[in-house]
């Protein structure tokens, strides 16, 4: 069935549907003509409206979780990183939340990243879990550890694991490295 709380796009094009029904009707029905028939397209549109804008859904929140998280990266906040972090977070490298964590303030201590822009995302929800394959592309400052040792931009892809939490707000659960560079890669060799 179609969610039109993810497609409320549609609902406008169906108050247009609407709106040219209610003008045929007035056009053929002379006498049946009433005021009260510009309410239902009005209403099929602001229907529309009020679920794009009144209504958050679960794949809004993840793409809100997986932007905060770039624009926490780019700013070098590892505070911010910590917040969209699960309490049981766990990955093939780190064993919890706080080794992730301390493993983020030793490489993001600035100057680290200069820019982050986001290739490309794969979302795929299945309640309560989700799973986001992401594309990124780093570029790091020039006396940035990463720069210095590697080079200055990295195209890396990441399998970002997310949960939703008891009061309903999604975290991060695991994340796994994929590629860097388009080369199979894994947090060890991070």
């Amino acid at each position: 069935m179609w969610n039109f709380l993810e497609q409320p796009w549609t609902l406008l094009g169906a108050a247009v549907l609407v709106l040219l029904g209610v003008l045929t009707f007035r056009s053929v029905w002379d006498d049946k003509r009433r005021p009260w028939q510009w309410l239902l397209p009005a209403g099929v549109a602001a229907l529309a409206l009020g679920l794009e804008f009144g209504v958050t859904t679960d794949r809004e929140k993840i793409q809100h979780i997986i932007r905060a998280g770039l624009r926490a990266v780019e700013a070098e906040d590892c505070a911010a990183v910590g917040r969209l972090i699960a309490d049981d977070y766990q990955d093939s490298y780190h064993q919890n939340r706080e080794s992730l964590l301390t493993r983020c303030r030793a490489r993001l201590r600035p100057p680290a990243v200069q820019r982050v822009h986001r290739v490309g995302t794969d979302l795929q929800v299945t309640s309560p879990s989700a799973t986001v394959a992401l594309t990124v592309l780093f570029t790091f400052d020039r006396d940035s550890f990463w720069a210095q040792a590697y080079k200055q931009n990295a195209l890396i892809s990441v399998q970002v694991s997310l949960r939703r939490q008891g009061d309903k707000s999604w975290r991060i659960q695991r994340i796994e490295i994929r590629e860097v560079d388009k080369m199979p890669a894994s947090w060890g060799m991070t």
